[in-house]
């Protein structure tokens, strides 16, 4: 029988202090815990800037068609004319107009939305305005425009002559 030579254990060249290594894992632990929580927090806050809701009043309501190719029989186009409806409405200086395509024909917008100058409550996003109808529930309109409001010409009163 051979015997074999006893392996050497080999030492490495640092010597790492348990305690203070451990002791870096959990500062950098903690270290991405908060940067983890700050990162979160922004868009958070970004939102916590704009109302939710903000107050507008309808300054023109058109129902309009739009016509659609259905088929082609012998070169000829059978179409159909869908209704749409075309909304501006005016947010503090701006007026922002959206098309409303009904699911039927026979769907029409709120009563209470036909008085002049009528008040509606309305959520904007990009390329959207979600205006909400009396009952609570939103109408979505596409935003085909936005314009800048007229200037509203307030007339003062004559000063008195001397």
């Amino acid at each position: 029988m051979t015997s074999r030579a006893p392996v050497k254990q080999l030492e490495p060249s640092f010597a790492p202090d348990t305690a203070a290594s451990a002791c870096l894992i959990l500062v950098s632990m903690k270290f991405c815990v908060v940067l983890l929580l700050a990162v979160a927090s922004l868009p958070s806050l970004n939102a916590a800037e704009k109302p939710l809701y903000q107050t507008g009043k309808i300054v023109d309501i058109q129902q309009k068609t739009k016509t659609r190719i259905l088929y082609y029989q012998v070169d000829t186009p059978v179409t159909k004319e869908d209704p749409y409806y075309e909304l501006s409405v005016q947010v503090k200086d701006t007026i922002y107009v959206g098309d409303y395509s009904p699911r039927h024909a026979g769907d029409a917008l709120p009563e209470e939305w036909n008085v002049p100058q009528a008040e509606v409550r309305l959520r904007l996003d990009k390329h959207y305005m979600y205006l909400m109808r009396p009952a609570g529930t939103e109408l979505q309109f596409v935003i085909m425009k936005r314009m800048a409001a007229p200037a509203q010409t307030i007339s003062e009163p004559p000063s008195p002559k001397k």
